[in-house]
């Protein structure tokens, strides 16, 4: 920091050591070219080079080039002051701050001693069915009675956004607590039960649809003849995980009702496919043509809510 007699004020920060040095050599050369009687009139001022995070203008200062001109003299007369001490001191925090977060138990740890429960939100599909010793997650089950109790002849159910900050409340209630009751008037919009039911299969690590079966699912859907489409589609859900499978059925199943209230709730088959497609599938890592991506997203989920007693029934429907 630099203060003039004039009371002007100028910061100067870096991270690195051997450009403040710079600063400091280039300042102090400038100084010393100045008259001496300049130098010892001007006892109570000072400058201090300081580390930061930052780097910030110098104002009106041109230590290399030029002489400071008369008028700007009495204000370039400082008596220095460099220490290192400040950056030893901020050297043994940054050292201190970095044992103590190395010796900061693992979130897995945390969650084994009960410090902290498993999360719903966020974590991988099979990890929640684990935990809950089922192969649907409890809460989609929740949202899906939910809306089928009453939203089925809402208008727009699903393409309708819900507040976010009650979505956001849902979600942390979700995560903390064990016993959830949707029923309970603070979630009475059931447009925030919808968005924190999508919020769910958005926010899985891996998608409902996973990763290593995105490019057979958009395969199956270029084929040309309708019967072939539909049986490849089916096989390759039957090979879906048991998490993933009995969860896409009962999603599917649900998702058939909202369609079949078309005339009521205006949302078709294609409305739920341009809803769910990106967020039930999705590569792994974007490539190519991202609208290419998302048209056989939505056709995959519409194709499967049209032809569902075919892809999910038993081998002898």
């Amino acid at each position: 920091q630099i203060t003039t007699e004039s009371g002007n004020e100028f910061l100067l920060q870096s991270d690195t050591d051997f450009l403040i040095l710079d600063w400091f050599h280039a300042i102090k050369n400038a100084i010393d070219r100045l008259p001496k009687e300049r130098s010892c009139a001007s006892r109570n001022l000072e400058f201090k080079l300081r580390r930061s995070s930052s780097i910030e203008l110098l104002n009106s200062l041109d230590t290399e080039s030029k002489e400071p001109k008369p008028e700007h003299r009495k204000s370039l007369i400082f008596r220095l002051n460099y220490s290192a001490s400040e950056t030893n001191d901020r050297n043994r925090v940054k050292s201190r701050l970095k044992k103590f977060i190395s010796r900061r138990p693992s979130l897995k740890t945390l969650q084994e001693k009960g410090l902290i429960k498993d999360q719903i939100f966020g974590s991988h599909l099979h990890l929640v069915c684990e935990h809950e010793k089922s192969t649907v997650p409890q809460f989609v089950r929740l949202c899906i009675n939910a809306v089928e109790k009453r939203g089925l002849d809402v208008d727009g159910i699903y393409r309708v956004s819900g507040n976010l900050a009650t979505i956001q409340k849902l979600r942390f209630v979700v995560n903390q607590e064990e016993k959830l009751n949707l029923d309970d008037s603070q979630w009475e919009d059931i447009h925030v039960v919808t968005g924190a039911l999508k919020m769910f299969f958005r926010e899985l690590p891996e998608p409902l649809f996973p990763y290593c079966f995105f490019e057979q699912f958009v395969e199956a859907i270029k084929i040309q003849d309708n019967a072939t489409r539909i049986k490849s589609i089916r096989i390759l859900v039957k090979k879906l995980p048991r998490p993933n499978y009995d969860t896409m059925k009962i999603l599917f199943e649900h998702l058939k009702k909202i369609a079949a209230k078309e005339s009521v709730n205006l949302m078709s088959t294609q409305s739920l496919g341009i809803v769910f497609g990106p967020t039930l599938l999705r590569p792994e890592k974007e490539t190519g043509n991202m609208a290419v991506h998302m048209l056989y997203q939505n056709q995959i989920v519409e194709l499967m809510l049209s032809e569902y007693s075919k892809i999910f029934g038993s081998e002898e429907d």
